[in-house]
């Protein structure tokens, strides 16, 4: 077999390939076999069909077409690990000449990873948020915990802002009751803003066995984002009462003895949280210093794949969920459709430039993955996915997406590497110190926006 490469842009080539037909013997072989195994001639047994006799009743262009399709996966195979390419995607392929006994020759176009250089990167600096907790921040997290453990109690007066009502509800469209607009007993904070629009106003002022009736867009259910006339009926008034701020609030809400010390830890809590915000912070930033050092082309189909993707998952899974349609997403975003789609193509282009960088860097520095870095990188994902660390391990393993998540670990660890070798200072002009962080895998998944399934499965 002899190979040649044209290179027709710097992430896309065209292989042309001659391969001699005594080449062609093991998949003519196994094509006879196939055909002797489908066709029946009478006067032979089923399997014994002669060659001769297969050319002469079925033609000897059906016999070549199917070795070729046999045999195409692996010529193509051979010539691209001669070529030593990377290839993205399935190739087009396009049979130039099939010469009876003498030659085989076509073409296949395919996507390329392109060649990187990776530059100095160590002179890279980026400023994060300095890590500040206020008192007022303080007592807003205690004052939430307290809210918690609010407590309520029946009352003989009208709603008010705060109460908890028990409501009866009912949603009509166009006159005819939903069969899912019925609900019973239902629970409602006023002013929380968890059930529909307007539903405040209308039971505000009202006592147990009074009703109102209002018009709302409906957010879920059978008829999501359509115009509803809605009766409400408020069976039951309760006053949410609120424990003292003290020692035996510390003692009910928390393992601390005294609201001194309980303080402390929530002011620990948010050092933590900030910590944690300030590191994913200084990544995010870090990545795009490093994306602009440097100039990775992106093929255009691996692009529009990505962008497909994307679309379909926002469409399909995300909002399905929620029971909304894109147009009603981008209405409560208000954004253009033409936004959306600039929006969705910059971060398709970002995501895929931080795999191919990144990737560029797990080969440059010749990080490697081990079994307790991609059980820890499985565990946090099941905890994302819903699923126990065993039932997610297996759908990995059952999809064939171990070498996915394997990527996922080198490459943050290739960011990780980044980061330690850049300068990190906050807006007080302190350097921070991030190589204590153990969430690099994580950080790349939110600083790429990355669906990176999408492209990983395009590999071959």
């Amino acid at each position: 077999m002899k190979s040649a490469v044209e290179t027709l842009n710097p992430t896309r080539v065209r292989l042309t390939v001659e391969v001699p037909f005594e080449e062609l013997k093991d998949s003519l072989d196994a094509a006879y076999k196939k055909i002797n195994q489908q066709v029946t001639v009478k006067g032979f047994r089923k399997g014994k069909i002669p060659a001769r006799v297969i050319d002469q009743r079925f033609g000897r262009g059906a016999v070549l077409e199917e070795a070729v399709n046999d045999a195409l996966p692996k010529f193509y195979t051979d010539a691209v690990n001669e070529a030593e390419l990377n290839p993205l995607g399935q190739p087009e392929v396009d049979i130039k000449e099939l010469k009876d006994n003498e030659l085989l020759s076509f073409t296949a176009e395919v996507d390329i990873r392109p060649a990187l250089e990776i530059p100095d990167y160590s002179g890279i600096e980026v400023e994060v948020d300095a890590i500040e907790v206020a008192d007022e921040d303080v007592d807003k997290a205690v004052e939430e915990l307290r809210e918690r453990f609010a407590s309520t109690s029946p009352v003989e007066r009208a709603a008010e802002e705060g109460d908890v009502v028990t409501l009866d509800l009912e949603a009509k469209v166009d006159g005819e009751v939903l069969e899912d607009g019925v609900a019973k007993d239902v629970s409602y904070t006023i002013g929380s803003g968890e059930l529909l629009d307007g539903i405040d106003e209308a039971v505000k002022g009202k006592s147990a066995g009074e009703e109102a009736t209002f018009t709302s867009e409906l957010k879920g259910g059978s008829a999501a984002g359509k115009e509803a006339e809605v009766t409400v009926k408020v069976s039951q008034v309760a006053a949410r009462e609120l424990p003292e701020l003290d020692d035996e609030f510390a003692q009910l809400a928390s393992e601390f003895d005294t609201l001194e010390e309980l303080r402390a830890d929530s002011r620990k809590r948010l050092v933590n949280m900030k910590e944690y915000d300030q590191a994913t912070q200084a990544q995010e930033r870090v990545l795009d210093k490093l994306l602009e050092l440097v100039e990775v082309p992106v093929p255009e189909k691996l692009l529009e794949d990505e962008i497909n993707t994307r679309k379909h998952n926002l469409e399909h899974h995300q909002l399905g969920q929620m029971g909304l349609t894109l147009d009603k997403y981008l209405e409560l975003q208000e954004k253009t459709a033409e936004e959306f789609e600039t929006e969705t193509r910059e971060a398709a282009v970002k995501g895929i430039k931080t795999q191919f960088v990144l990737d560029e860097l797990v080969n440059k520095e010749k990080l490697n993955v081990n079994q307790e870095e991609l059980t820890e990188h499985l565990v946090r994902r099941a905890a994302g996915s819903g699923m126990s660390p065993d039932q997610f391990a297996q759908a990995v393993v059952e999809g064939g997406q171990v070498p996915m998540l394997v990527g996922e670990v080198a490459r943050g660890k290739a960011l990780a590497v980044v980061v330690e070798a850049a300068t990190v200072k906050d807006t007080n002009g302190e350097v921070v110190d991030l190589s204590d962080d153990e969430d690099d895998a994580e950080a790349v998944e939110a600083a790429a926006d990355g669906d990176e399934e999408a492209e990983d499965s395009k590999e071959s």
